[in-house]
């Protein structure tokens, strides 16, 4: 647009002195050129070819605006047919509900598990519980799930969420739990949490579809949602709230991290067990792992088992839950 400029007010194309001037050498002026004229913001003089006329850029922005208005407008009438489409499956799909096998439904990709998620949000009134395991979560997900807890407060709903005692050495974690907490939300962490499920007013729940899938099994059913309420309820009563380990001491939730390890040494858990129901990557479940047969002095699992029933460490009793 320098060129533009430089020959709307120089009234012709000298491009030597154009690129002495501008402080650029010929290529760039040869393309800039170039570029000005197929948009046809320059055109040549008819009578002299030498002499460039600017043509006015308001007539030329409306040319290009107006083909992509023509685009846009064309898109959001094919959107509006997509949605129609959709839309008026709607409800036979709702219809559909009514039969008991509507009762258990498998979602099975997670862009339809996260819009199936928004659409529960939405309509929940009362009430959301939530199991989060892992004490990693990713940003991305938090900053997600920010936007929609703070839309149910704000309508009051009542919101309860369980974490691993892990989630308490997560900055994202803590930063997000401050924040939503602020709001009315209540958070509790233990020490090993039964898997991942979220409850939407005691009618509709969701839980992981078996194996590594990013699936949803989305239940509906009466009897199996209020049982998935019912372990809800069980850990929260034995669940501690939610605070940062800095806060209640570093070395005194790790000592209690270590004695759930233990314990799960002593039943025989496999070491991807154990990471999973103490939130835990493996990696960082393995070093756990080698830390306290270290300090044990144990060659084995049973021998680690034996030792720390020895020294009393598994008789010891869990933390009350405090109120929260």
């Amino acid at each position: 647009m320098t060129l533009y400029r430089w020959v709307a007010r120089n009234q012709r194309l000298e491009p030597d002195r154009a690129a002495r001037e501008l402080g650029l050498d010929r290529e760039a002026i040869d393309a800039a050129l170039l570029s000005l004229t197929d948009m046809g913001l320059l055109k040549a003089d008819a009578e002299d070819p030498t002499r460039l006329r600017p043509v006015d850029p308001d007539l030329v922005g409306a040319a290009v605006t107006g083909r992509l208005e023509s685009t846009i407008r064309a898109q959001q009438m094919e959107l509006s047919r997509i949605r129609e489409r959709f839309s008026d499956l709607r409800g036979p799909y709702l219809d559909s509900l009514s039969h008991a096998s509507a009762d258990v439904e498998v979602v099975p990709r997670v862009e339809e598990v996260r819009a199936a998620l928004n659409r529960a949000s939405a309509e929940c009134t009362e009430e959301m519980l939530t199991s989060q395991p892992g004490g990693q979560r990713d940003p991305a997900i938090l900053q997600e799930a920010l936007g929609r807890d703070t839309a149910l407060l704000a309508r009051g709903v009542r919101m309860r969420t369980l974490y691993h005692h892990t989630a308490r050495f997560n900055g994202p974690s803590q930063a997000y739990v401050a924040t939503v907490s602020a709001l009315g939300a209540k958070y509790r962490t233990v020490h090993q949490l039964f898997g991942r499920l979220i409850v939407f007013d005691r009618r509709i729940a969701f839980v992981p579809e078996q194996g590594d899938s990013a699936g949803a099994v989305v239940v509906r059913e009466p009897s199996l949602v209020h049982y998935l309420c019912e372990v809800f309820e069980r850990t929260w009563s034995l669940a501690e709230p939610f605070s940062e380990a800095a806060v209640d001491g570093l070395e005194a939730v790790a000592k209690d991290i270590d004695r759930t390890i233990v314990r799960l040494l002593a039943a025989g858990l496999k070491d991807e067990t154990i990471a999973r129901r103490t939130g835990m990557s493996l990696r960082t479940a393995r070093k756990h792992i080698a830390d306290i047969m270290e300090t044990l002095g144990a060659e084995s699992r049973f021998q680690a088992g034996a030792l720390a029933a020895r020294s009393g460490l598994l008789d010891s009793a869990e933390p009350e839950a405090r109120k929260g």
